[in-house]
């Protein structure tokens, strides 16, 4: 306007409209402040004043070039659109996406607000190793590495879990850590090599209580980030795909009853063949020779319930197959007291009445170890042998717990520095 400019000054707090006139500053300024650009950083003084729209403004009468942007920010209405770039150059994703930074900021304040749910609790958080002599605790692939000093082969954690055991044995009664774990498996718009896991233990409790403090701690973060349990997840022209309600009490239902209802009242009356046939024949999942019974059946229940669960559903008593980890339940052997926790088609958090039996728990990891008996965690069975308390457990993992609350459709979306192979 003439010899009057009007810019915005933005900061991660917000932003603020600032005036400048070459009367304030003098000539020789106003030809410097000519030459600034889109994403320069400067240092402004001045009098605060509302214009007669009303809009809250700072008269210039001195500012500093603190920092020059060398290179043009992306075009300023639409934003950084482009996803690999977005994910490669993450700081013009901040700069440019008020989305992006929401749901980072998001991100931050679940973790924190975590932390303090638990404290508030008489929980400690506690700190475990992330390089381990043997991997336990999950069955996953590790990344090795080596140790010079002690010509040590090591393993980056894929779980904290049998460490925070350890820590029950030692008489801490409730614990818990935000650990970063790493599986060197595959990618996904669930899936990273390096991602973020709360684990808790709480000795005295089962899987029962442990799943009432899971839904009390999402309810109560949903709460705090989003300011409602009905959480909206949109697409990227802002349209509504679906709703989740969090709203409680949250359903629970037995694993059996669940695969009852939609592979069959007879599955578990069917042979293994049978069980292989119909996953084939009649739900058309690809199912690989190698897969064990019990595979199969997980395999099914991941496609036909898991992925089209949107509500909250907790899953409970589980085959012991597939958690090792777990107390088997009292009254059928082959089942454990455990529970899954999915939400829009994922699982969110599994809890389990902890396995403090030494006898059993080693017959549990022998069998999941198979020929591989050296990745038997032994220090870990000692510790049984003194006696753990029975105890309730749980795991959540906070990048897709983060997903959840923002409505990010990919992990990507919620890891600052997400893993990209390099570019060429």
């Amino acid at each position: 306007m003439g010899k009057s400019h009007f810019l915005d000054l933005r900061d991660a707090t917000g932003r603020i409209q600032i005036y400048i006139h070459v009367k304030e500053v003098g000539a020789e300024a106003m030809d410097l402040f000519r030459l600034l650009d889109l994403g320069d950083l400067i240092g402004i003084e001045g009098i605060c004043f509302v214009t007669k729209t009303g809009e809250p403004t700072l008269k210039v009468r001195n500012f500093a070039l603190l920092a020059k942007a060398l290179r043009p920010l992306p075009e300023k209405w639409h934003g950084l659109q482009d996803i690999e770039t977005r994910y490669r150059q993450r700081y013009l994703d901040l700069i440019t996406n008020e989305r992006s930074r929401s749901i980072f900021q998001k991100r931050i304040a679940i973790i924190s607000e975590t932390r303090r749910f638990f404290e508030a609790r008489g929980f400690l958080e506690v700190e475990t190793p992330a390089l381990q002599t043997i991997a336990g605790g999950a069955a996953a692939q590790p990344f090795s590495t080596h140790h010079k000093a002690l010509g040590l082969d090591l393993y980056l954690r894929i779980a904290p879990e049998l460490y925070l055991k350890r820590l029950l044995v030692g008489g801490f009664n409730k614990v818990f850590e935000v650990s970063r774990n790493f599986r060197n498996e595959g990618i996904s718009r669930k899936h990273n090599p390096e991602f973020t896991m709360l684990e808790a233990y709480w000795a005295y409790a089962d899987f029962e209580k442990m799943a009432n403090l899971v839904e009390e701690l999402i309810c109560h973060l949903a709460h705090v980030t989003c300011g409602s349990l009905q959480i909206e997840h949109r697409d990227a022209d802002e349209k509504i795909i679906r709703t989740i309600n969090l709203k409680q009490p949250w359903r629970r239902a037995r694993y059996s009853d669940l695969m009852r209802k939609v592979a069959g009242k007879d599955w578990f009356d069917l042979s293994a063949k049978q069980r292989r046939e119909r996953a084939t024949s009649d739900f058309k999942l690809e199912i690989l020779p190698q897969l064990a019974d019990f595979e199969v059946t997980q395999h099914v229940f991941e496609k036909l319930i898991e992925e089209k669960t949107i509500d909250p559903l907790f899953v409970t008593h589980c085959p012991k197959e597939l958690v090792p980890l777990a107390k088997q339940n009292t009254v059928d052997s082959s089942l454990v007291d455990v529970f899954e926790l999915i939400i829009n088609g994922a699982e969110i958090a599994p809890g389990y009445s902890e396995l403090n039996d030494p006898f059993l728990q080693r017959q549990r990891l022998l069998e999941q170890a198979g020929e591989e008996t050296q990745k038997i965690d032994e220090d870990f069975l000692i510790a049984l042998e003194y006696g753990m308390p029975p105890a309730g457990g749980v795991g959540i993992g906070i990048d897709r717990l983060t997903m959840l609350l923002t409505g990010a459709e990919s992990i990507r979306d919620v890891i600052l520095f997400p893993l990209l192979r390099p570019k060429k």
